[in-house]
């Protein structure tokens, strides 16, 4: 929204003029009805920056299976394929949060923009290194390399917290969901569509170099995309992190970043306890989802075909996008970010009671119309949920100590949502086979036990402030 000036002649000022006990995570106050512009120029450089992540993580997963099956390393028997495809992804978040806090408190003393340079183009390097792996190793430490270098994911939000204030931040916030779902979907796209191109289109790839390494051409792809943006960030990217006078003799302590002992206080550990439980809710969620919808009908599942699956994600994907973009400011200037953060939290109970509802109605003479009800039901409630992601974006920006603490901040925060995300996909599948193979509560158990989840995340929700933290990330 533009800035806007009353018509009297009485000095204006904007949200960040205000004192600190006045500055609210978001202004609802009448008597301010303007907001501080957003700095697009800058800001569409961060969102291209994280692009980059979900197209690198998500472009192999059309053909991880197929590329590990190749390997020759499970012996011939497909069943290993699994284990060996979910080892490295887990490898990969390990490795991420063994550093992300490291990068993140580099970047408070550093500046963010050499941090992330650095993280995309060792997501470039990396990238590469998987296309021309054809050792089980080799792919494993192209992976772990990924995870090391790349601190990306919490100095970007840390980015996004100094390029706005409590009057923009909703705004801002809301795009990267957005970035995040436009990379999800285009991801798969390129790792599906230019995987083996020898065969596809034997007249441009003709060279026996793409028979060998038939997975290169979207690792490439993805690392070049990377490396064009290394290069416009490098040119056009504007430090965010102002210096602080740190020779000079009046410099004060408020300005330092904190040690680490002093980010374990109340509001930091309420908002990251809040991001993991979102963090391993939506990671069982992406992990049993594919697998509900790809079982046989048999053990509780709806057998749907690949391309089906991949259908109605997409088409979740780019529905949650649009409406992340068009509606979560609104929504957000509506309602304040704990109400909707606890909303999305609750949505999590009806999207896994729905699992065996759908299975039941599967099994049952109910018209496929019903079932296809029911899918599009969850699908809303999912979109409901993914409003929770960039309401905790801001109250974690907003628990920052101070502004030159907020990548330390950031970083404590997804290294632990990192351990969920490695711990999650795993624990969630080894329950969804334990529930079927021992039928617990009719081979249901998981979701059972992932709505009993749900209600204790929004106990945690609960502890989040009604009316938001004096945000002293902006400058305080």
């Amino acid at each position: 929204m533009a800035l806007t000036r009353p018509s009297s002649p009485a000095p204006t000022h904007s949200a960040q003029d205000l004192p600190d006990e006045e500055r609210p995570l978001l202004v609802k106050d009448s008597s301010i009805p303007w907001r501080t512009p957003l700095n697009w120029p800058q800001i569409y450089i961060v969102l291209l920056m994280q692009l980059c992540e979900p197209l690198a993580s998500q472009s192999i997963y059309p053909y991880i299976n197929q590329l590990i099956s190749e390997l020759d390393i499970t012996g011939g028997d497909d069943r290993k394929v699994g284990y060996y495809a979910g080892l490295i992804e887990s490898l990969f978040f390990l490795t991420q949060a063994f550093t992300v806090l490291s990068w993140s408190r580099v970047s408070d003393h550093v500046g963010r923009k050499p941090v992330l340079l650095i993280g995309m183009a060792g997501l470039a390097i990396s990238m590469l290194s998987f296309g021309l792996s054809r050792v089980f190793w080799a792919l494993v430490v192209s992976r772990c390399i990924c995870g090391m270098l790349n601190g990306n994911i919490g100095v970007m939000k840390s980015a996004m917290g100094e390029l706005t204030d409590s009057t923009n931040r909703a705004e801002g916030f809301s795009l990267m969901p957005v970035v995040w779902s436009a990379g999800v979907t285009i991801g798969p796209l390129i790792g599906g569509g230019l995987s083996k191109p020898h065969t596809r289109f034997p007249s441009v790839f003709s060279n026996p170099f793409w028979e060998e390494y038939p997975y290169f051409l979207p690792c490439a792809v993805v690392s070049a995309f990377t490396a064009l943006i290394v290069i416009i960030s490098a040119i056009s990217f504007k430090e965010t992190l102002h210096p602080r006078r740190a020779s000079s003799d009046d410099s004060s302590p408020h300005e330092a970043p904190v040690p680490m002992r002093a980010l374990f206080e109340r509001r930091v550990l309420v908002a990251v306890f809040n991001y993991v439980m979102l963090a391993f809710l939506d990671i069982g969620l992406n992990t049993l989802q594919p697998l509900f919808f790809a079982m046989p009908v048999a053990i509780g599942g709806l057998g749907l075909s690949p391309p089906t699956i991949g259908y109605i994600l997409g088409t979740f994907g780019a529905l949650n996008g649009s409406i992340q973009a068009l509606f979560f400011a609104r929504i957000i200037n509506r309602w304040n970010p704990k109400r909707v953060f606890f909303v999305g939290i609750a949505a999590f109970i009806p999207i896994y009671c729905l699992f065996p509802v759908m299975s039941a109605v599967k099994r049952s003479d109910a018209p496929p119309a019903a079932l296809w009800t029911l899918v599009c039901v969850q699908l809303a409630f999912m979109v409901v949920m993914d409003l929770s992601y960039g309401c905790i974006f801001m109250f974690v920006t907003a628990a920052a100590p101070n502004k030159h603490s907020l990548g330390s901040t950031n970083g404590l925060a997804q290294t632990t949502v990192s351990i969920a995300r490695a711990i999650g996909p795993a624990l969630t599948a080894s329950m969804f086979s334990f529930s079927l193979e021992h039928n617990i509560l009719g081979g249901y158990a998981v979701y059972a036990v992932l709505v009993v989840a749900s209600a204790i995340g929004l106990v945690l929700a609960t502890r989040l402030p009604d009316k938001g933290w004096k945000d002293r990330s902006d400058g305080s």
